[in-house]
This record gives structure tokens, C-alpha cells and sequence, in this order.
């Protein structure tokens, strides 16, 4: 006689720490072919960065003399690595403020959110003037702004084929090409564009 098998309660299945890829057709246009680095989803809502979007019309230097970290004058020198720091663009939620993910080698206490094993996230002014200085960590990426969800918001965006979902590699978050970002996630997922668009054909 076969035993009785309990079936045991489903855990909700939570995406901190993977990726959030729009469907090509997302309607929203501030997701368009974004790629979205999911740092917290719970009961009560998500929180995320898109990382493939560059924000417009400013730098980081620029940003550096806004925030008055370096002054303003022709003798800037910074460290190569922050010489090369894109400011992107993290969502359309508190876009005057910063947030960079980072390696985990860098962490201020009750400042720094460990996401996942090599993946923190630190939104004080602090890390930014360890960048300039040249103590950051070993890799980062700036955004201004970041993606929210309410209670059940990014459940329903799903179930509703607005995005899809998937292991977010370290390298790939904090890879500086945007351009290719999207087209190289949705390839981690063996997904065809071109069976997805509507504009299959038109690449």
C-alpha cells in the first residue's frame, strides 16, 4: 500500500538577487528593453536598479562637483576606475538620489545591503567619495533613481507577461557596455527575440 503523501505548503517565491527582463512588448516606455537587478521582493513590494540605461546629460565628475566631493576646476585628477564610471539611469523613483550596487569587498555597516553573494547595495554619500579617492570596491555602478512595486504589483506584471526572470551574474551587472545588456540577458534565458517582438523582421 503506497503511503499517503502530505503535500507540503508553497513558499512564495521571492526574485531578490535575479534579474527582471521587460518583454518586448512592455508598454510601459520607461522599461523598454530594460534589464532590472531585483535588490529586494517580499510580501510588501520589490525594489530594483535598472542597469542598461544611461542617464542623460550628466557625468560622474559632474556629479562629483554637484555633491561637492571634488571641487570644480581643471586640476581634477581621479583614479582611473572612477574616471570611467557611468551614471545610469536606476528606475523613475527618487531620481535625484544615488544608489550604486557594488562587490562585496566594500561595506559600511548599517549603510550596506548584502542582495546576494558578491552583490551589495550602498546609497550614502560615503561610497562615492571612496570611489574618487580611489578605496571603492573593486567593481560598481552608479544609478540616479530606482524601480518600485507595491504589494503584489510585480506578481501581477509577470503573471501578465510584462517581464520575465533569471540568474543575474555578477559580471554582467556591473559590465559597463549597456548597449548589449538586454540582447546578452535575454540570451541567458535561450530566449529568440525575434519570436517574442512584434517587429519580428524589422531588427
Amino acid at each position: 500500500m503506497a503511503e499517503k503523501q502530505t503535500r507540503m505548503p508553497v513558499e512564495p517565491s521571492y526574485l531578490d538577487g535575479q534579474f527582471l527582463i521587460a518583454m518586448p512588448s512592455m508598454a510601459d516606455g520607461r522599461f523598454a528593453r530594460s534589464v532590472v537587478y531585483i535588490c529586494a521582493h517580499s510580501a510588501d513590494g520589490a525594489m530594483g536598479i535598472v542597469i542598461n540605461q544611461i542617464a542623460p546629460q550628466i557625468d560622474f565628475v559632474d556629479l562629483l562637483i554637484q555633491l561637492d566631493i571634488i571641487p570644480d576646476g581643471p586640476e581634477i585628477r581621479l583614479p582611473p576606475k572612477a574616471n570611467r564610471m557611468i551614471v545610469q539611469r536606476g528606475g523613475p523613483v527618487e531620481t535625484g538620489r544615488g544608489f550604486v550596487l557594488h562587490s562585496a569587498d566594500y561595506f559600511i555597516e548599517n549603510s550596506t545591503l548584502p542582495i546576494a553573494e558578491n552583490v551589495c547595495l550602498t546609497a550614502t554619500l560615503e561610497i562615492l567619495k571612496a570611489i574618487a579617492s580611489g578605496s571603492g570596491p573593486r567593481n560598481a555602478m552608479l544609478a540616479l533613481g530606482y524601480a518600485g512595486w507595491g504589494p503584489g504589483q510585480l506578481e501581477a506584471e509577470i503573471q501578465h507577461n510584462g517581464w520575465l526572470h533569471c540568474a543575474a551574474p555578477s559580471d554582467l551587472i556591473f559590465d559597463p557596455e549597456l548597449a548589449t545588456k538586454y540582447d546578452r540577458t535575454m540570451a541567458l534565458l535561450g530566449v529568440d527575440l525575434a519570436m517574442l517582438s512584434d517587429e519580428a523582421g524589422h531588427g
